[in-house]
């Protein structure tokens, strides 16, 4: 039984890392793509991982499945498209370190992953499914990730997902906020970041959103408030966890460490049912501590921290 199994896209973020002499910016391959970033977040915090989408049959592709097996997330399901590239994200950064993206993809390998791809054995052999948003900008891979949330939710796994919002993706914001939607009432587990509340409830006030939210019947509602930390609603019950401070490298990847560490401690637990406030809240720190020692760094997966960074006290 693997604790977290990821499903969506993996790809190579070209992220900026300063100019050269001439002042010509310079960028690193680093890998990403939500759902990858998660399932290395949550290797690295001890649990155990999967992954399942699609690479081009190219030396990204390799890279990437390279990394993941590096980093022992399980990578049977990660599967190499022999006609289309691995997609690229092109990743600038202003002075504050926060991101601009623009992706090269569509089509492109991870868009391109089937429903018949999707390893019936591994979604009755995972204790959480995880998904994001960008897999259901287009199809085939739409079908594909809801095939996989819908078949593990009736195999008894608990469902974590991210709507991770990026415009670029989507011909206009009311498509984006319809599919966004449309997985909400397969959810135990919600992370959004304070940005994309709006978006998936009509309301930015924090106890307003997660309570339309939780009577979606989503068990566990987490909203990122970057450097101030996060808002939970759980058990009926709502409160903020402080933010960790650090000095910005860049916040590529903090949410999804942050998600990837909260998942790889829940995943310890016996059930969500036994989870208390008391319990949540101290996970929640670690999860902030996590994403803080991403953002200090560069990149997504090489920025993200061991189990003993995180615990070291």
């Amino acid at each position: 039984m693997i604790d977290i199994t990821a499903v969506g896209e993996i790809l190579i973020d070209l992220t900026q890392n300063g100019q050269n002499a001439q002042g010509i910016p310079q960028f690193a391959a680093n890998p990403g793509g939500a759902p990858a970033n998660l399932a290395v977040a949550a290797a690295r915090l001890g649990a155990s991982a999967a992954f399942i989408g699609k690479v081009g049959a190219d030396s990204f592709g390799t890279f990437l499945r390279d990394t993941l097996a590096a980093n022992h997330v399980d990578v049977s399901g990660l599967v190499t498209d022999p006609v289309q590239h691995t997609t690229l994200a092109v990743v600038a950064l202003d002075a504050q370190g926060e991101r601009n993206f623009s992706f090269y993809r569509d089509p492109s390998a991870d868009v391109n992953l089937q429903k018949g791809e999707i390893s019936l054995e591994q979604m009755k052999n995972t204790r959480f499914l995880h998904f994001g948003s960008v897999s259901l900008t287009s199809e085939p891979a739409r079908s594909a990730t809801l095939y996989a949330a819908k078949t593990a939710k009736a195999q008894g796994a608990i469902i974590s997902y991210d709507p991770n919002y990026r415009a670029s993706l989507w011909p206009e914001e009311a498509l984006a906020v319809k599919r966004m939607r449309e997985p909400l009432p397969l959810v135990d587990v919600l992370k959004v970041s304070d940005e994309e509340l709006p978006l998936m409830t009509g309301s930015a006030d924090l106890e307003v959103g997660t309570k339309i939210l939780a009577d979606l019947g989503i068990r566990m509602v987490l909203v990122t408030l970057g450097a101030d930390g996060a808002f939970y609603r759980f058990g009926g019950r709502t409160g903020h966890v402080p933010g960790v401070k650090c000095q910005v490298g860049d916040t590529n990847g903090a949410g999804d460490t942050f998600f990837g560490a909260t998942l790889a401690q829940l995943a310890k637990l016996e059930s969500l049912d036994t989870l208390t406030t008391g319990q949540l809240e101290t996970i929640l720190h670690y999860a902030n501590k996590a994403a803080s020692i991403t953002t200090s760094r560069h990149g997504a997966i090489p920025a993200m921290p061991t189990y003993g960074e995180v615990f070291a006290e």
